[in-house]
């Protein structure tokens, strides 16, 4: 063992020791000691992850920010037809939660869906007219029709999902998943994200960067953000008059520096230093040939509509998602804002599903012609549902509520059943009548995919072990081929 390892170890103490990482110096130190290999570096994943044989080498969650309307999209209910206007009856609502702008309602009219339901595929699953596309993919899909959480506002919702906590600070899921299984791609990040909005901008809804962040773990899991003006990826290019042998040879100098600065201190935020420079350098060439569009066909530039190869859009993303995923990105996330009827939904709505569910579908058909729908994992999800009841005037409502007690999202491929339906709701869309699936067990059954047991993907922080999942969740078989 080097001088300079037992230096940093005497610096350590015994409880940071013991609980340290797999990628921590303390690991490789032990390692040296006893004669062995020390483990791989953290782009192969913590050893012993995956810990079972996984469905879904990669996942694509396409995030439909402010809260899709699931009784007007994918939860038919002919009942609310019939009672239109009226109110939707107490021994239904109960005393479910909602936001500050409609718990104070008097009146709960009724507001059936604003198009009709048609089935579709063989399976017959039964979706809005306004979903088309998603419908010519609707053997390929598990709809789950009963999701639902405790949040009813839009940032809490998001964190919830995409972090376990409605609080801010913890790792997202693409941060648990890199950290746990590594990267599969040598000249992109492990992990990806893009953001997009309604053309109208109508929805006032921010992105936040704690939506992809990495929390306590190492910075180097955090989602790499591509921005939808400019360039892709800021300062990647070379300053002018730096040729890439410069830039290489400057690299190597401060790799240096930095290395001699991480057997000092065994600082994990050095190795991210070390591992973002590097990555920003193979970046300058990988980055150019990801947005070239030439070799695609035209009859997959049409598939994803007529706004693909506009800088920014939801359709544009989507084509860059699938070309994401077939260079060995391990987690790519979409999100899109739009979805916030509160007041526009005859209008709004139907806009924001011309816009976004003609892409979806094809970045399903996509990755099925390639041969990659099988191990790719697709999350069609929104942070909840919108209220059964009609918002604003009760005598002509203009839109709905937030509302989580009962909502629905879909998936596709990764290992979930095809041309199925998972849980069901009363006759309002209000309440769960079989199969609830709370935010934390789609987290878990999202990891038990990738071939994570989700109580075992941990990481030790402020004297507890944290995961994803918190301290809940159940794998839903149900939604598993």
């Amino acid at each position: 063992m080097h001088e300079l390892q037992l230096e940093n170890m005497a610096r350590v103490t015994r409880r940071q020791l013991f609980g340290s990482t797999a990628t921590g110096l303390g690991v490789a130190a032990l390692s040296s000691l006893l004669g062995t290999p020390a483990a791989k570096g953290s782009e192969q994943g913590l050893p012993g992850v995956p810990h079972f044989p996984s469905k879904a080498k990669r996942v694509v969650v396409l995030w439909q920010g402010g809260g899709p309307s699931h009784v007007d999209l994918f939860d038919e209910k002919p009942v609310m037809r019939e009672m239109k206007g009226k109110d939707i009856p107490d021994t239904v609502r109960g005393s479910t939660r909602l936001s500050t702008m409609s718990s104070g309602y008097g009146k709960w009219p009724c507001q059936p869906a604003i198009k009709p339901f048609k089935k579709y595929g063989e399976s017959g699953i039964s979706l809005s007219e306004m979903l088309p596309n998603v419908g010519s993919i609707a053997d390929d899909l598990c709809l789950v029709r009963s999701m639902h959480t405790e949040a009813v506002n839009h940032a809490p919702g998001v964190t919830f999902f995409m972090t376990g906590s409605q609080v801010p600070g913890r790792p997202s899921m693409g941060s648990w998943l890199s950290y746990g299984l590594g990267s599969d791609s040598e000249n992109l990040p492990a992990f990806v994200v893009m953001t997009s909005s309604d053309k109208a901008k109508t929805c006032g809804q921010l992105f936040f960067d704690y939506y992809w962040g990495s929390g306590f773990l190492p910075s180097r899991y955090q989602g790499v953000r591509f921005r939808n003006t400019g360039d892709l990826v800021p300062y990647l290019a070379n300053p002018p008059g730096v040729s890439r042998e410069a830039r290489r040879s400057l690299l190597d100098e401060i790799a240096a520096m930095n290395s001699a600065h991480l057997a000092e201190y065994g600082d994990p935020e050095i190795d991210t230093r070390i591992a973002q420079y590097e990555m920003a350098f193979r970046m300058q060439t990988s980055v150019p040939d990801l947005v070239d569009f030439s070799g695609e066909t035209k009859a997959t530039l049409d598939r994803y509509g007529e706004d693909v190869l506009v800088k920014g859009t939801y359709a544009n993303n989507c084509l860059i998602a699938r070309r994401l995923l077939e260079r060995g990105v391990r987690f790519v996330q979409l999100m899109h804002s739009g979805w916030d009827q509160h007041g526009n939904l005859f209008t709004q709505l139907e806009q924001q599903c011309k816009d976004t569910e003609g892409p979806s579908a094809a970045l399903v058909k996509d990755l099925k012609e390639r041969g990659m729908l099988d191990d790719t994992l697709v999350v069609w999800a929104g942070e909840f549902g919108r209220t059964p009841f009609g918002q604003g005037d009760p005598a002509n409502p203009k839109g709905r509520d937030h509302f989580g007690k009962a909502f629905s999202w879909w998936l596709a491929g990764g290992g979930a059943k095809r041309g199925a339906v998972h849980g069901s709701t009363d006759d309002f869309g209000w309440n769960i009548t079989a199969d609830p699936v709370h935010v934390h067990d789609m987290q878990a059954t999202i990891l038990h995919l990738c071939g994570i047991d989700h109580t075992k993907l941990t990481f030790r922080y402020q004297g507890r072990q944290y995961r994803l999942t918190d301290i809940h969740g159940d794998v839903v078989r149900g939604i598993i081929a």
